[in-house]
C-alpha cells in the first residue's frame, strides 16, 4: 500500500524511498511513532478550543470534556475521529509500559499491549467522534490497567 503522507513525512526526514506503514514500523518504530503523533486536525482544533495537547492522559480526559462542535461538519468527523485514535494510540505508547504501534495487515495503526492485547485506536477515535463514546480517557485507562 503507497501512502502519499508517510512519502512526504520521509522525504521531509532525508528517505526518498517509498514505504509503507508496516515498513517503517519494521525500520524505524520511533520515527513511526513521530509520524503518527502528528494529528495536526485534532491538534488545531484542540487549540482553537485552548486545549494544549501535551501527550498525557489528562489531556485525554480535557479532550473528553470539549464540546463536539466538529460534528456539525460531516465532512470533518472522520478526519478529527482518525486523529483522535493516533492522539489516544501515542498517549498510550508514551505513557503505558511496554506499549508499541503495530500495523495490521490491512494497514491500519494499532497499539499492542505487553500482554499482547490489541488496541484499535483509530476505531475508538471514530467512534468517539461520532458518538462521544468510549471517552478516549476511558480506553486509556483500560490500557493503562493491563
Amino acid at each position: 500500500m503507497n501512502i502519499p503522507f508517510l512519502d512526504n513525512w520521509r522525504k521531509r526526514q532525508g528517505d526518498t524511498r517509498t514505504a509503507t506503514l508496516a515498513e517503517t514500523a519494521a525500520d524505524d518504530p520511533g520515527g513511526l511513532a513521530e509520524l503518527l503523533a502528528e494529528c495536526e486536525l485534532l491538534r488545531v482544533r484542540a487549540g482553537s478550543s485552548g486545549l494544549e495537547l501535551d501527550d498525557s492522559p489528562g489531556s485525554l480526559t480535557a479532550l473528553d470534556q470539549l464540546p463536539p462542535r466538529w460534528r456539525d461538519d460531516p465532512e470533518e468527523v472522520p478526519w478529527l475521529g482518525n486523529d483522535a485514535g493516533l492522539y489516544l494510540g501515542t498517549v498510550v505508547v508514551r505513557t503505558v509500559p511496554g506499549a508499541r504501534w503495530d500495523i495490521w495487515p490491512s494497514g491500519q495503526p494499532v497499539v499492542r499491549l505487553a500482554s499482547g492485547r490489541e488496541i484499535d485506536v483509530v476505531g475508538a477515535g471514530l467512534d468517539w467522534a461520532v458518538y462521544g463514546s468510549p471517552e478516549l480517557s476511558q480506553v486509556y485507562a483500560e490500557a493503562a490497567e493491563e
